[in-house]
């Protein structure tokens, strides 16, 4: 999807949009949300496994037997690309792998949510590789079990700056919603690979993550990171322009979100641990091959100014038919570690491929 067809339709009034809290109702934390909030459909169809290569889906194995089994999953209901859950409850993904799936909310940081997975308050959590390897360095309880899909990280800025490639943020100065958050990471690797040291050669400024164009409309800054659903929305409006995504270059090929369990639930449930991951890539699956379904399933969690024709656009836009395990997700993994040591974020000592090898878990093979 180009940035023209993203920012079709009518201009967004951005004054207008924070004015009736738009950003704001986006921020805000929804609650913990059980799977009671969905009226699960009929099982749905199968979908085309010939389209995804890289999954080792749809297999032999049975079902759990016995009485449902209760399950906790932390995820970030403001996320759009992370339609394939609400997805996975309306459409009997979790049902159909007999698992009965509460949504929790998690607003914490990270470390409190994979401290909560390891310790058995939640059972899985779904986040971004890039702000969950760092912790993961630090030896929680907690394996990777999949990729779930890329593109979710965007620089912009205004149409008229002279900004429009990610080399020209050097000298820059760039309003990022989190100093250490995974934008930030990813787009420091990038500049690194261009040579550009991302400490000394641009200037990164925090602002609240809803205001982020603000800073840019006001001067203080050139650019800034964003992520959806608040990314796109910005881009409805033609002041507005894309500079770079996480889906340039060779990272169209990768995920940047990903799947984590519970270690002891691995060990001791194996066949749990295989069927919520079965039951998350169905999803993803149904969901690249059915976005107008999906984005009605997310549509309760969108910010109110995102209408149904611009959650489609981002769950297209999203590379739902890319979520890797096994050899392809750890050497995923591995990639991202070097890539963070390049930027200092990681440790110098730190042996990624034994790390890669100690967080990842390929629940199909046991």
């Amino acid at each position: 999807m180009n940035n023209d067809s993203q920012r079709s339709g009518s201009k967004l009034d951005r004054r207008r949009l924070l004015q009736a809290g738009f950003a704001a109702a986006f921020a805000a934390p929804l609650g913990a949300l059980g799977a009671q909030a969905f009226a699960p459909r009929a099982i749905a169809p199968g979908v085309d496994l010939s389209e995804f290569p890289l999954c080792r889906t749809a297999s032999d194995a049975p079902a759990l037997t016995g009485a449902p089994r209760k399950l906790k999953l932390s995820w970030n209901a403001g996320a759009v690309c992370l339609a394939p859950v609400p997805v996975a409850i309306e459409h009997g993904f979790f049902k159909k792998h007999n698992l009965d799936v509460e949504l929790v909310n998690y607003s914490g940081s990270t470390d409190q949510l994979l401290e909560a997975i390891a310790t058995g308050k939640s059972d899985a959590g779904l986040g971004m590789a890039l702000r969950w390897l760092k912790p993961l360095e630090q030896g929680f309880d907690v394996k990777i079990a999949a990729g779930t899909h890329g593109g979710c990280m965007r620089v912009l800025s205004r149409t008229d700056s002279g900004v429009s490639k990610l080399a020209d943020l050097k000298g820059k100065i760039v309003a990022v919603g989190d100093l250490a958050g995974p934008d930030k990471n990813f787009f420091s690797i990038q500049l690194a690979k261009l040579g550009i040291d991302p400490v000394k050669d641009v200037d990164w400024r925090a602002y609240p993550g809803n205001l982020l164009n603000v800073a840019v409309e006001k001067g203080e800054v050139q650019a800034f990171l964003s992520s959806d659903p608040l990314a796109y929305l910005w881009l409805k409006d033609t002041q507005y322009k894309e500079v770079a995504s996480n889906l340039d270059g060779e990272y169209r090929e990768k995920s940047c979100c990903i799947l984590g369990l519970r270690g002891s639930l691995v060990r001791e449930e194996p066949q749990v641990a295989r069927a919520i991951t079965q039951a998350l890539l169905d999803a993803a699956m149904f969901t690249a091959q059915n976005a107008t379904v999906a984005a009605k399933s997310f549509q309760p969690y969108a910010p109110k100014a995102a209408t149904l024709a611009d959650i489609e656009g981002m769950v297209r836009y999203h590379t739902h038919h890319h979520h890797p395990v096994g050899e392809i997700l750890k050497r995923e993994l591995k990639a991202y570690a070097d890539d963070l040591k390049s930027v200092q974020v990681f440790k110098q000592s730190t042996d990624t491929a034994k790390f890669a090898e100690r967080i990842y878990v390929d629940v199909f093979a046991v």
